[in-house]
C-alpha cells in the first residue's frame, strides 16, 4: 500500500519518475452475493489484458479492502489497458479508476518498497472524483485523471473528455457485445468473433454497430499510434 501523503521527510530512494498511478476500487462491492468469486474474475482480467497488450509498467493489483493499484509508463497506456480491462470484465463486476499524471518514486519500509509521490495523490483525488461523477450527475462514468502540479492539465481535460463518452458506450454495452469489442480492439474479423459466439456474422455486425463500437476502436487505434 502506498505511503501516506501527510508522511513526514520519508526518504526516497529512487529519484522520482513521471508516470501514470491508477487506483481503482470495485463497484458495490460490499453489496457483491460472492465478493470472492468477484476477486478472481478481476484477477484473471488483468492477467488476460496483460497477455493481449502488455502495457503495465506494474500491473494492477489488489492492496486492501476493495483497492487495486497499478502504473503505466503513459497515459495512452493506462487508457488503452483499462478499456481492454472493462470490456473484459463479467456482468455484475465493475471497478472505477483513478489515474494520476505525475512523478512517483519508492520509499523504503519493513513489509517491502512502497510507492510515493505526486502521481499518487492524483490517483487518489482521479478515483474520487470519478466515485463523485457516477453517484450524482454521470452514472456511466469509470475513469478519470487528475494532474500532479506541474503536468499537462489541458491535455488531461481533453482526455477526460473522451473518457466521459467512452464510459458511457461500455456502460451501456452487454456482456456479449463488450466481448465483440474486446475482440475487435485485438484485430479479430467478425467472421472469428461471430464463430467463437455461435452467431451469424450479421449478428456480430448489428450489434457491433448498435453500439458504437467503430467509435471504440478507432480512439484505440489513436491511443496505439500515441504509444
Amino acid at each position: 500500500m502506498q505511503a501516506r501523503k501527510e508522511a513526514t521527510n520519508p526518504t526516497v530512494t529512487e529519484a522520482p519518475a513521471t508516470e501514470v498511478a491508477v487506483i481503482a476500487d470495485i463497484v458495490g462491492s460490499r453489496t457483491l452475493d460472492d465478493r470472492a468469486a468477484a476477486q478472481r474474475a478481476i484477477d484473471a482480467v488483468i492477467e488476460r489484458v496483460e497477455r493481449d497488450a502488455p502495457l503495465a509498467t506494474r500491473p494492477l493489483l489488489p492492496v486492501v479492502g476493495d483497492e487495486l493499484q497499478g502504473s503505466y509508463p503513459t497515459l495512452a497506456a493506462a487508457m488503452l489497458s483499462l478499456l481492454l480491462v472493462r470490456l473484459a470484465l463479467p456482468d455484475g463486476v465493475e471497478c472505477r479508476y483513478g489515474l494520476g499524471v505525475g512523478a512517483s518514486g519508492v520509499v523504503p519500509s519493513r513489509a517491502g518498497d512502497l510507492t510515493e509521490g505526486p502521481a499518487w495523490w492524483a490517483a487518489r483525488e482521479a478515483v474520487e472524483t470519478v466515485h463523485a461523477l457516477q453517484e450524482r450527475t454521470v452514472p456511466g462514468a469509470r475513469t478519470w485523471i487528475v494532474a500532479a502540479e506541474g503536468e499537462d492539465e489541458a491535455s488531461v481535460r481533453l482526455s477526460n473528455a473522451y473518457l466521459l463518452a467512452r464510459d458511457q458506450l461500455v456502460s451501456a454495452m452487454s456482456e456479449r457485445t463488450r466481448r465483440l469489442a474486446y475482440g475487435r480492439l485485438l484485430g479479430q474479423t467478425q467472421k472469428e468473433l461471430a464463430r467463437a459466439e455461435g452467431i451469424t456474422q450479421s449478428a456480430v455486425s448489428q450489434a457491433l454497430a448498435a453500439a458504437g463500437v467503430g467509435a471504440l476502436v478507432e480512439g484505440a487505434r489513436q491511443l496505439q499510434e500515441a504509444l
